[in-house]
């Protein structure tokens, strides 16, 4: 993501963005949202003078339109991001009109920019300084690569060479040479893992046969394959060694943190209620919230609360498992500073 601040004064104000990734169409699925306004160049038909008794079809033109926003929708599987709303500015005010956001469409938004959505911005930015993380999952007879997006693992494929466990060597060489062709095609740092020696081989197989990707390779001993091996990759912390603070290597730690708390019956909170109660005592240190509930005037109001009290604010992927879970909580939960009791 590339962004441009035109002009804020007190949160409230204009930001140009420059969606170059999936990625960047999915945080734009958060950072915009109804009432805001945004600016585009798009195509409208418009309808040209003539003299003619029978008009003729209307003619589609670039004009500049700025949309009183009324819903988002995040289309990751034709990768789009549609944006729905009145017409404010430009031809044919007040009827509606749709902007199909695509990577490379530039966006104008107007709105007062809280601060988890410039943490997020922020985050976006900082994001496209690297190339996409690929893993591949290695065992015997079968390979499946993942490409981490920001919302979580996206499956691309899955190579298969043998029948069964216990391959020969010659199923093995086939597999290893499939499963490099698919990968020689990425950019990007890469991850191989899985459980035994099956992984181990393959690394030198591209050590051997691709030293330009090895050289952007890391090998990591997991328990699990496929996409278990992928959260085991990410809840070990391994891509800080990749990207730095990866923010879904947080969440993990993060999510993992509040269920030990809640068998433990440590210092925790979760679900709306108790987030706020803890937030109202001044014990919450960090505040996880779903980002399906940022829509919420409710929950955003009780960001403002949270980081009013010093608390930090996380906000967690439903796309990846740990934003599941939260989601299964009620959607907010707090580690806290100490324990609080119940309620009378």
């Amino acid at each position: 993501m590339k962004a441009e601040v035109r002009e804020i004064k007190r949160q409230f104000g204009e930001i140009r963005l420059f969606p170059e990734t999936l990625d960047d169409l999915w945080h734009l699925s958060h950072l915009v949202g109804p009432g805001d306004l945004v600016f585009a160049t798009t195509f409208r038909s418009v309808e040209a003078a003539t003299d003619k008794i029978r008009p003729e079809k209307a003619e589609k033109r670039p004009v500049r339109l700025g949309i009183r926003v009324e819903k988002v929708e995040f289309h990751q599987h034709t990768n789009r991001l549609r944006i729905a709303g009145v017409i404010e500015s430009g031809v044919d005010v007040s009827s509606h009109h749709t902007l199909n956001v695509e990577p490379g469409f530039e966006i104008s938004v107007i709105k007062r920019w809280r601060s988890f959505d410039c943490e997020r911005l922020k985050r976006a930015v900082d994001a496209s300084a690297y190339g996409v993380v690929h893993v591949v999952s290695v065992e015997e007879g079968e390979a499946q690569v993942y490409r981490l997006r920001q919302f979580g693992p996206e499956w691309v494929t899955t190579i298969t060479a043998g029948s069964s466990k216990g391959a020969d060597t010659g199923t093995r060489s086939v597999l290893f040479e499939k499963t490099l062709e698919v990968l020689t095609m990425i950019t990007g740092p890469l991850v191989v893992a899985g459980p035994g020696f099956v992984k181990e081989e393959f690394a030198d197989y591209v050590r051997r046969d691709a030293p330009d990707l090895a050289e952007r390779m890391l090998v990591v001993e997991t328990r699990r394959i496929g996409r278990g091996a992928v959260q085991e990759v990410i809840g070990q912390g391994i891509l800080d060694r990749l990207l730095g603070d990866l923010h879904l290597a947080r969440e993990v730690r993060l999510m993992d943190e509040v269920l030990l708390r809640i068998a433990t019956e440590g210092a925790v909170a979760y679900g709306i209620d108790e987030v706020r109660r803890a937030i109202a005592y001044g014990a919450a240190e960090t505040v996880l919230v779903s980002d399906v509930l940022l829509r919420n005037e409710e929950v955003t109001g009780l960001i403002e609360q949270a980081e009013y009290v010093g608390a930090s604010v996380v906000v967690m992927s439903t796309e990846f498992e740990p934003g599941e879970r939260l989601e299964a909580l009620g959607g907010a939960a707090a580690l806290l500073r100490y324990t609080i009791g119940s309620p009378m």
